[in-house]
């Protein structure tokens, strides 16, 4: 992090608001708390190191640096597990006499600039009521559309990163994936990363290929593409549907409309909306004239107005609520996305609600939901014990590698693991550095991340520490898949890593004897012990590391030496110090 941010902290007494966080938000989110633009949150974050978009998710401790940068102070991160467990929606326990069709809900996911938001204001515009000069008069980040009298609820998310978002706090919201590709561009990584997404969802997917009508368009390319994805589309003998389109002029569109009903026909999608609303928090905000508001998808359920919402620690009842068109309403059913006020506290987007009786038995579901809360944690040595005896042994892994050329390698060793009593499933594998977005798919995924001579990137290792998720880092392929074909026989040891512990600077060095030297030092941060690993650090490169050989405060021997004080270290098996050298303690500690 640059000096700037660094010194953010030590600036306390200019930041006078308090607004609070959630663990995870979106920047665009942010940006709204902070009433300010998107593209200046955006800036302060490339000032501080951190390269992400408006529409991407950043962890507490990040967000917290850019509200100082705006002259708040973000209240402390929610600890693991105080929020109620996230639960999905289903119908397993209703009655099937009181279960009555409801309309799908889409999500539509793909690389950028693809054509997706495109798409989506093609699908918008061709439901715009004719009074409506030139669109719909509120649009919110879920909208229904009706199409041949029957609604589809469309899923607006910014990308794959915050569909995996709802799914790894629990909230299965999508029905159907529609994955958009341009025809002119074909399969890119993002449209591979969204195929891993919606595969590990295990919802259908449609295929909508836009830009049909661009010259360079080429479908075949496309269709090949995606059959190398295992994605075969229908003309190809497959099972996958495809339709071409234009987002433009709106050809292919009605197609695309009409094979998601049949999908959703298929699927013979259900709810009871006779029984009390439960759902799924799409986003929230604060806002400065009427409130705290929440965009909450009703997935089962008839949610009314004056309902006591319970949403983790959050609830409230609800004074109003609106359509996507703004309009007010009084009662929404499945499948329907409202805006509601009332609550006390913004809760946080992926969280189900829950309808309480009344404020009594709302802060009692409060109490329980905290009383069970719990930090779920992914370890490889621990995935044998996932598996029933006598069923299929599987640990499932997302990898990240240094380079293209090497997945290949990386896979095919893996997949070669495969018998008929245990199998590697590969839920996402990619070249390039391990991102939040790899750690939320592995928290939905109940996947270890693996990164294979690639590093973890800012903000990656605390969201995984965070979400219980462990991430396992190899240089030696023949080390990957020892330890993964130990973690399927149930054999793997605990991993060790260095633990930093302190930093000292030489100031003169000592002969003591004809073969060994001392290095006269000061403790410039934390402290030097006799148990440590010594990394001998010389123009910011290792030359050398070993054990301390012995520790001295003047000339009594002492297990440590401390920030601030003077000392002798010789380490075991080096004799070539310089004045200037920096020497680096760490511990060893078992993973």
């Amino acid at each position: 992090m640059s000096s700037e941010i660094d010194q953010i902290d030590n600036e306390d007494d200019a930041v006078d608001a308090v607004i609070d966080i959630p663990a995870a938000i979106m920047v665009s989110d942010l940006a709204d708390q902070l009433d300010v633009g998107a593209v200046e949150v955006v800036k302060a974050l490339m000032r501080g190191g951190y390269m992400f978009s408006v529409n991407d998710v950043i962890e507490h401790e990040i967000a917290s640096v850019v509200c100082q940068l705006f002259g708040f102070r973000a209240a402390s991160a929610p600890e693991s597990g105080s929020e109620a467990t996230s639960i999905s929606v289903d119908n397993k326990d209703e009655d099937p006499e009181k279960l009555t069709a409801r309309p799908p809900i889409i999500t539509i996911l793909g690389h950028v600039d693809h054509g997706k938001t495109t798409l989506l204001d093609n699908i918008r515009k061709t439901n715009v009521v004719d009074g409506e000069s030139g669109g719909i008069t509120q649009h919110i980040a879920a909208y229904q559309i009706e199409h041949n009298d029957n609604p589809i609820t469309f899923f607006d998310t910014p990308g794959h990163e915050a569909f995996t978002a709802m799914r790894a706090r629990g909230a299965q919201v999508t029905d159907v994936a529609i994955l958009v590709v341009a025809a002119d561009d074909g399969v890119m990584p993002q449209t591979i990363e969204a195929i891993d997404h919606v595969r590990a969802a295990d919802v259908p997917i449609i295929v909508a290929i836009t830009k049909k009508d661009l010259p360079n368009a080429d479908l075949d390319k496309v269709y090949r593409q995606l059959s190398e994805r295992d994605l075969l589309i229908e003309d190809w003998g497959g099972d996958v549907i495809a339709i071409p389109l234009s987002g433009i002029t709106g050809e292919g569109v009605p197609e695309l409309l009409e094979n998601i009903q049949l999908v959703a026909e298929i699927s013979e999608l259900k709810a009871n909306p006779e029984r009390e609303a439960m759902g799924v928090v799409v986003e929230a905000r604060k806002d400065k004239s009427k409130g705290n508001i929440a965009t909450i998808l009703v997935q089962t359920g008839t949610l009314n107005q004056g309902d006591i919402l319970v949403i983790g620690g959050t609830y409230g009842k609800i004074r109003a609520m609106f359509n996507d068109q703004g309009d007010r309403i009084q009662s929404a059913p499945p499948s329907t996305p409202v805006e509601v006020m009332g609550l006390n506290d913004v809760p946080e987007a992926g969280s189900i609600f829950k309808v309480a009786e009344n404020d009594k038995s709302a802060k009692a579901i409060t109490e329980e939901y905290e009383r069970q809360a719990r930090a779920e944690t992914t370890k490889l040595q621990d995935a044998h014990t996932r598996n029933t005896p006598g069923e299929l042994r599987q640990v499932d892994l997302i990898i990240k590698t240094d380079v293209q050329g090497t997945i290949e390698p990386v896979k095919a060793a893996l997949e070669n693991l495969n018998d008929v009593d245990s199998r590697v499933n590969l839920i996402h594998i990619a070249s390039g550095g391990i991102s939040e977005r790899d750690v939320l798919l592995a928290v939905a995924s109940d996947a270890v991340v693996i990164g294979f001579r690639t590093p973890a990137e800012a903000g990656a290792e605390s969201l995984a520490k965070q979400e219980g998720v462990e991430i396992r880092e190899y240089d030696v392929i023949y080390h990957l898949i020892e330890d993964v074909e130990k973690a399927l026989d149930g054999m793997l040891e605990p991993t060790y890593e260095d633990v930093y512990v302190g930093r000292a600077s030489v100031r003169a060095i000592f002969n003591v004897g004809r073969r060994v030297k001392v290095a006269g030092i000061f403790v410039n941060d934390g402290k030097i012990t006799r148990e440590s690993k010594i990394r001998v650090m010389r123009e910011g490169s290792e030359i050398f590391m070993g054990e301390v050989s012995s520790l001295k405060h003047f000339k009594d021997d002492v297990r440590e030496v401390a920030n601030g004080f003077e000392g002798g270290v010789s380490v075991e098996g080096f004799n070539e110090f310089e004045e200037d050298d920096i020497l680096e303690a760490y511990n060893t500690e078992t993973v």
